[in-house]
C-alpha cells in the first residue's frame, strides 16, 4: 500500500522527472555547490521512497511502527529495498541489505525512522554495518524516549556517517521529506506525545451536508469507489468505533473486506446500552467487538453480550478521552471513528480527533431535521470554526474526498525531563527504587518480557524432535490444538507455526478457538500454564541478554500491563491474575538460585 493511500497522503512530492534530474546531476555535475544541492535532492527522493515502503505494512498486522529502508550505491542508484512486515519479523534494513548484496558496499542507507525494537535486538544496525554501508540518512529519531538515539549512537560508534533530517540536513526538499516520515508514523508519534491513539474521523455526506435523510435512511450516500476507500482505511486501523445510534439505525458490520490479514477491532460506545439484541456486530466469527458503557448500565444486557462473547468495559464517566486513554493502554495506535454527529462532536470537543476524512457526494437531499456529520460544538460565530491543516482534495469516483488535520502531529522529539531533573522537581519520585515493573508491548522498556518479542525458541514435539518457533506466542497458540485428531486442527497448528508475525499467530489461534472451540485440546485449561512456563524457560535460558535483563529486576514485582486479559495480565485496575508476571518472577527466582553469585 503506497504512501499515496488516504491516511498518509501529502501534497508535496518530487516528480519522477525531478528525481531523475537529481540522480543525473548528483553523478555528473562537478560543481561543488551544485553537487551539494543535488545530493540533498537525492536524499529527499530516497527518504520519501523509504516512507512509501514503510507504509506498505499497514493493513497486514497491527499495531506496530512502520519502517522502510532504501540502499543506494555511490552513484545514487537504488540497489535494495525492504520494509518491516510486522513487529517481530525481519527488519527492513536486513531485507534491503540482502537485496542489495555487494552493491551496498560504500553505499548509503535511507531509513524513514531510526531503528528500534525490544531489548537486545541489534539486527538492523548489524545488517547495515556488515553490508559495508558508509552513510546512513534517517528521517527522524525514534519517538519513544527509551529508544531515541540508541541506534544512531550505535551506527556512529561503528564508524558510519549518520545524517538526521532537520538536524544534519536542512532545506525545503529535506523538510518535505521529513514531513512524509512524520505522517507515516503519526500513530506512534501521537502515542508517544499525547497518550491517546491517532484518531481519524470519517464520514460521508451529501452536497448539502446531510449524512442521512430525515427518516434516518443513509444507504448509500457515497459511491462504491468511496466505500472501497473506507474499507482500506479500516484495514489500516487498530479499531473502528461507532455509537449506539449507528448500531440501531445502520446495523453495520465494520469489516475491512480486504481479503484477509489484519481486521480492526470493532468498538461500540453507548452510555445507556440501549442496543438491539440482534446486530451484525454481535457476530464475531471474523473479528471481535468491544462495548464500552457507563458503569452500571443495563446489567442484564451486559450479561447477554457476555454470553455471546462480547467484551463489555465500564467507565465511571463515559467520554471519548477516557475511552481513548483506555485503548492507548491496550496498545492501540490508530482508531477510525465512523460515528454519528453527536458522538463526533463529543470526540472533537474532547480533543481526541487528529484527522478528518469527509466524502462529499454530488447529491442534495434537504430536510430540516436530517442529521449532519458533526453535532453541537457550542460555537456561535464563524470565527470559532475549526480550520483543517494540510488540506487535500481528491476526486474518488463521482465524490470529492476532503481530508486534513484538526491538530498538528506532535513534536517527534518532545523534551522529557531526565530522572535527575525529575528528582530535583519532586524528590519523592525515585524510579530506581520502583517496586513494580510493568511490561506489555514489545516497544516498551521491558518489552522483551512480552510473548510477542522477536525471540525464536526450540521446543520438543511429542516424538522428542525439536522444532523452531518464531516466538513464544507462536508456540503457545499452536499448543491449543496439538494432539487433536482432526485435520482442521493439524492445519491450524501448521498455519500458526508459519505465521509471519506473533500478531498473526495470535489472530489465527484465537480465531480458531473462538469459532471452533471443539478443536481445542480437552486438557488445555489445566496445562496452559505449564505450556507457557516451558516456553518462557526456554526463551530466557537461550538468550543471555534476556536472562540478565530478567535477573536485573530482582526485588521488583513484574506485571503484564494488559488492561483486558485478566488471566495472563494484571487487568485494568489490578484485578487480573497476572500469571505471565508470576511465571517470570518464578523463573527469576529459579535462575537466581542457580547463579553462582547468589549464595
Amino acid at each position: 500500500m503506497a504512501l499515496s493511500s488516504p491516511l498518509m497522503r501529502v501534497s508535496c512530492s518530487l516528480t519522477p522527472a525531478a528525481a531523475a534530474t537529481a540522480t543525473t546531476a548528483h553523478s555528473n555535475n562537478t560543481n561543488k555547490n551544485n553537487n551539494f544541492l543535488c545530493s540533498h535532492a537525492l536524499d529527499a527522493v530516497h527518504i520519501r521512497r523509504a516512507t512509501e515502503l514503510a507504509d506498505k505494512s499497514a493493513g497486514f498486522t497491527s499495531p506496530h511502527p512502520n519502517f522502510g529502508c532504501v540502499i543506494a550505491t555511490q552513484s545514487g542508484k537504488v540497489a535494495g529495498e525492504g520494509f518491516l512486515y510486522a513487529q517481530g519479523t525481519r527488519p527492513a534494513e536486513v531485507l534491503a541489505a540482502e537485496a542489495a548484496g555487494n552493491f551496498s558496499r560504500r553505499g548509503t542507507a535511507y531509513l524513514n525512522m531510526e531503528p528500534g525494537d525490544c531489548h537486545g535486538d541489534h539486527a538492523a544496525v548489524s545488517a547495515l554495518v556488515q553490508a559495508g554501508i558508509e552513510r546512513v540518512v534517517i528521517g527522524l529519531r525514534h519517538p519513544l524516549q527509551h529508544l531515541r538515539g540508541n541506534s544512531i549512537r550505535a551506527l556512529r560508534s561503528e564508524g558510519l556517517q549518520v545524517h538526521v533530517l532537520g538536524e544534519d540536513l536542512s532545506g525545503k526538499l529535506i523538510e518535505e521529506a521529513r514531513k512524509s516520515c512524520l505522517l507515516v508514523n503519526a500513530p506512534l508519534i501521537c502515542r508517544a506525545a499525547s497518550r491517546v491513539p491517532f484518531s481519524v474521523l470519517k464520514y460521508a455526506m451529501t452536497l448539502d451536508g446531510k449524512i442521512a435523510a430525515s427518516s434516518g435512511h443513509a444507504s448509500w450516500i457515497s459511491s462504491r469507489t468511496s466505500r472501497n476507500r473506507v474499507f482500506e482505511l479500516r484495514g489500516r486501523s487498530d479499531a473502528v468505533i461507532v455509537g449506539g445510534n449507528t448500531v440501531r439505525r445502520d446495523n453495520p458490520r465494520l469489516t475491512a473486506r480486504h481479503g484477509g490479514g489484519h481486521m480492526p477491532m470493532r468498538i461500540v460506545m453507548s452510555q445507556t446500552l440501549d442496543l438491539p439484541e440482534e446486530a451484525n456486530l454481535w457476530d464475531f466469527s471474523d473479528v471481535s467487538t468491544i462495548v464500552v458503557t457507563q458503569r452500571g448500565a443495563r446489567k442484564r444486557f451486559q450479561k447477554f453480550l457476555a454470553s455471546k462473547g462480547i467484551e463489555v468495559v465500564e467507565f465511571d464517566i463515559l467520554n471519548p478521552r477516557e475511552v481513548m486513554e483506555y485503548f492507548h493502554d491496550r496498545g492501540y495506535l490508530s482508531v477510525l471513528w465512523e460515528c454519528g454527529g453527536t458522538l463526533a462532536a463529543a470526540a472533537i470537543s474532547s480533543g481526541v480527533i487528529h484527522k478528518v476524512f469527509a466524502f462529499v457526494a454530488p447529491k442534495i437531499i434537504g430536510g430540516k431535521n436530517a442529521p449532519t456529520p458533526v453535532g453541537e460544538l457550542g460555537m456561535v460565530e464563524m470565527s470559532q470554526a475549526l480550520d483543517l491543516i494540510d488540506v487535500c482534495y481528491e476526486q474518488v469516483g463521482p465524490d470529492m474526498l476532503i481530508s486534513g488535520f484538526l491538530q498538528p502531529i506532535p513534536d517527534a522529539t518532545p523534551v522529557i525531563p531526565s530522572v535527575d531533573e525529575t528528582y530535583e522537581i519532586d524528590p519523592t519520585v525515585t524510579p530506581y527504587e520502583s517496586r513494580i515493573i510493568f511490561f506489555y508491548k514489545t516497544w516498551d522498556p521491558y518489552g522483551a518480557f512480552s510473548n510477542f518479542s522477536p525471540h525464536a525458541i526450540k521446543m520438543p514435539d511429542a516424538s522428542g524432535d525439536y522444532a523452531t518457533w518464531l516466538s513464544v506466542e507462536h508456540y503457545y497458540q499452536a499448543q491449543k490444538f496439538v494432539g487433536v485428531d482432526d485435520p482442521v486442527a493439524r492445519d491450524c497448528v501448521g498455519n500458526i507455526k508459519s505465521a509471519k508475525s506473533p500478531e498473526e499467530a495470535a489472530r489465527i489461534g484465537r480465531s480458531m478457538q473462538r469459532q471452533q472451540p471443539d478443536l481445542v485440546r480437552s486438557d488445555w485449561e489445566s496445562v496452559k500454564i505449564e505450556v507457557m512456563y516451558r516456553a518462557l524457560k526456554c526463551k530466557f535460558s537461550i538468550y543471555p541478554h534476556l536472562n540478565s535483563m530478567l535477573l536485573s529486576t530482582a526485588g521488583s514485582v513484574l506485571v503484564e500491563a494488559s488492561p483486558h486479559d485478566l488471566f495472563w495480565g494484571g487487568g485494568r485496575d489490578g484485578e487480573g491474575l497476572n500469571y505471565l508476571g508470576r511465571l517470570l518472577m518464578q523463573l527469576r527466582s529459579e535462575f537466581l538460585g542457580e547463579s553462582p553469585t547468589s549464595s
